[in-house]
């Protein structure tokens, strides 16, 4: 036998299945250990197939299976190599994506629970208590043990140990005699299991709009082939009551659902709502969770315990079985396209495996990404819409404050007097509030008045930012995590005239306790939700009206529910606005939408007090009236006018090096091959070609980075040339080329 293995390791450029012979243990989707190059180094891959007959002579043998319980089904095979072709990066990236951190070392992190039990009869556990001398057991220890013991047959090691005058040498000297056994049990880790003990089975009564958009995701549903539907209905129009109806039909057909959520931070108020629902078959995956427990949930899941997933980006790899619906909630969130290889988008891994499974993709936002809606005005998507908010609540009332104005009148806060005096409102009404600030820290950046020089980051081409604390606080790079003491004068000429200029949340925390001090302030934002859980904890101390106002990042601004938020504030409605990036225009007005959605989720109705130095902007005046079908029509006309996504993809090409002399010559010499490439063998594909320029960050980390963009059909013949540019500079060891299809920022 033979078969053939992909390394994990496996540079781009010898990136393909290498022959080994084999024994009958050895199957597609096993972990192997194979000697590979001239050293026989033992190298770790996956075996893609097994087969009868291999090419060549010297065909070396297997080293090893890896004894563990990980291993890639035929799916899960199928789409490595999916994500080979459609992302460009090596099978070996994939398959250490598909599989939960840790899977593939030798001795993976599995959990054991230790249980006590007699080994010996009733009777004579009684014998040896009531004996004397050295038949019977005269420690008082063990002997509280076996009295123990006798009441409840077993126990959990801990609960033994914790018994009173006993210790862990009473336990082994009990074990040695052969009185008592030791059994140890694999478990499963689940930090949300808490959620699944409080159980709601109540009918989920629909509206008559959301019935109908329900029958349509249904009938979709039931088709016999794969299918893809846009759930688009107003913020709280009720959409998770849909899509709750949706899995149960799905569950109740006896097949799995995958649904994904974008942010940590909208896992429990979820996993909440589908635990107490659906029990102990809902598994979670995100990145807080520890390694031991996503290993779990993948074990878990692998081994057929679970129905439904719940998720953020990763969880779309959920190796479950007999898929019917994968859902993509805040479907138009950017945290759903992976940065780093592979640079896959959730929503194309959705479509491949719904295609595979005949399943459902249900996509689902209030803001859908403008390439969504382009599919669903075309038909290739089907459009179910909820235009109403549920149960007659009606949309917050959105105020735009001029803070060109405030400065006017004398007011250099972060906080307008209109947003004080609604502030004070929600603290005599005894409501809530949330204000949204998408910029942590102190100070945005430090300036000299002498010399004018920023203080920037030694690692990046980036101005540190200043975070308050201990001993005058820190400067922090928000790129690189470089940090250094505040200084007391300039580093360029030494003056003692430095300036502390923009705010963050950390200055806007203090300018809200300054001013509002009978009002309880929540911060939440990366500097604040480090801890395991984290986020689960602060939002539920919120929901428990444990403050009063809850400020913070984006992650505060999208999904979540709170009954008593009745005003919203947005600090800074146009910083998004002004980045260089085509979508910035769409960015901005889907946060701004998301975050005023948050008001007024109940009966009492809210306000939305956008702060702005662009009263007048159109995108930000549509936000506010919550007009997303205005803003796509104006949207969609400039991307086809000036052939952008929906209407061409993008790839970006970025070279890194230390040198910058080296990546300099490097980026010439990939504009020619890039242009001889396209003139000699891509002559009928429609390409073209920008730069080299400098990154936007041009230095990062230490390292210097260029970057070119294509506008092009990504097809089958296509990706042939970005995959010939990454073979050959994978050889280059002093510069180092990416490509990143339909990049997140161009």
């Amino acid at each position: 036998m033979y078969c053939e293995v992909y390394l994990f390791d496996a540079p781009y450029h010898i990136d393909r299945p290498f022959d080994y012979s084999c024994d009958d243990s050895v199957y597609p989707g096993c972990i192997v250990d194979v000697p590979f190059g001239k050293a026989n180094k033992l190298r770790r891959g996956v075996v893609f197939s097994v087969k009868s007959s291999a090419e060549g002579d010297k065909i070396k043998p297997v080293h090893s299976v890896l004894t563990n319980r990980y291993s890639f089904s035929q799916e899960m095979l199928g789409l490595c190599l999916f994500l080979k072709e459609y992302t460009l990066c090596t099978f070996g990236e994939a398959a250490k994506t598909i599989l939960p951190p840790g899977a593939t070392n030798a001795l993976p992190n599995i959990s054991y629970k230790k249980t006590v039990t007699l080994a010996v009869s009733r009777e004579t556990a009684v014998t040896l208590l009531n004996a004397k001398g050295r038949a019977g057991i005269s420690s008082e220890g063990q002997r509280e043990i076996v009295k123990y013991l006798l009441d409840i047959t077993s126990a959990d090691m801990e609960l033994v140990r914790g018994l009173i005058n006993v210790n862990s040498s009473h336990i082994r000297a009990l074990e040695a005699k052969g009185i008592i056994k030791l059994i140890s049990t694999e478990t499963f880790r689940n930090p949300y299991s808490i959620y699944a003990k409080e159980r709601d089975t109540s009918e989920i009564v629909l509206s008559d709009e959301q019935q109908r958009a329900f029958q349509t995701i249904e009938s979709l549903y039931e088709e016999p082939c794969a299918k893809a539907a846009l759930l688009y209905g107003v913020t709280g129009s009720g959409k998770t009551k849909v899509i709750m109806r949706a899995i149960d039909r799905t569950l109740a057909d006896g097949k799995s659902v995958i649904m994904l959520v974008p942010e940590i931070s909208l896992t429990p108020q979820t996993v909440n709502i589908f635990c107490k629902r659906y029990g102990e078959r809902v598994a979670v995956i995100h990145s807080s969770l520890s390694k031991g427990e996503r290993l779990d949930a993948w074990r878990r899941i692998k081994a057929g315990d679970v129905d439904l997933v719940i998720g953020t980006r990763s969880a779309i790899f959920a190796p479950l079985e007999n898929i019917g619906l994968i859902v993509i909630d805040e479907e138009h969130e950017h945290t759903y396209k992976s940065e780093s290889d592979p640079k896959y988008h959730a929503r194309d891994v959705a479509a491949y495996r719904c295609g595979k499974a005949n399943a459902l993709m249900l996509l689902a936002s209030a803001t859908p990404s403008l390439e969504s809606f382009y599919k669903a005005k075309q038909g290739t998507y089907t459009l179910v819409t909820l235009r109403q908010r549920y149960g007659g609540v009606k949309l917050p009332k959105a105020i735009i404050v001029d803070m060109r104005e405030e400065l006017r009148l004398g007011n250099t806060s972060p906080i307008s007097q209109r947003l004080h005096d609604e502030l004070k409102e929600v603290y005599d009404r005894e409501n809530q509030a949330i204000i949204f600030l998408n910029r942590r820290g102190y100070s945005t950046q430090i300036s000299c008045k002498e010399c004018g020089d920023v203080i920037s980051c030694p690692r990046c081409s980036v101005s540190l930012t200043f975070h308050n604390g201990e001993g005058g606080g820190k400067l922090l790079c928000h790129l690189c995590g470089y940090t250094e003491k505040t200084p007391k004068s300039c580093p360029s000429c030494g003056a003692e005239k430095l300036s502390f200029l923009g705010y963050g949340t950390q200055k806007l925390e203090g300018e809200l306790n300054r001013f509002l001090p009978d009002m309880t302030v929540m911060r939440m934002d990366a500097d604040t939700t480090s801890g395991k859980l984290a986020y689960d904890k602060m939002l539920e101390d919120f929901r428990k009206s444990k403050a009063d106002i809850l400020l913070g990042t984006q992650m505060v601004a999208k999904g979540h529910d709170f009954p008593k938020v009745t005003l919203v504030g947005v600090a800074l409605a146009d910083t998004s606005l002004y980045v260089s990036d085509f979508r910035a225009s769409e960015r901005t007005f889907s946060l701004l939408t998301q975050v005023i959605g948050r008001a007024g989720r109940a009966l009492d109705g809210g306000v939305a007090v956008i702060q702005t130095f662009a009263p007048k902007n159109e995108v930000i005046r549509l936000a506010c009236l919550q007009d997303y079908d205005k803003f796509y029509e104006g949207e969609i006309a400039v991307r086809r006018e000036l052939s952008y996504p929906p209407f061409c993809d993008m790839v970006q090409l970025t070279l890194t090096a230390d040198d910058e002399a080296k990546l300099q010559k490097s980026s010439a010499e990939l504009h020619t091959k890039i242009v001889e490439k396209i003139k000699a063998s891509y002559s009928s594909l429609p390409f073209i070609v920008f730069g080299p320029f400098e990154a936007q960050v041009y230095k990062l980390n230490e390292k210097y980075r260029m970057r070119m963009v294509v506008k092009c059909r990504l097809t089958k013949e296509s990706r042939k040339l970005f995959h010939e540019l990454l073979s050959e500079f994978s050889l280059n060891r002093d510069v180092t080329l990416a490509v990143d299809l339909n990049p997140l920022t161009v």
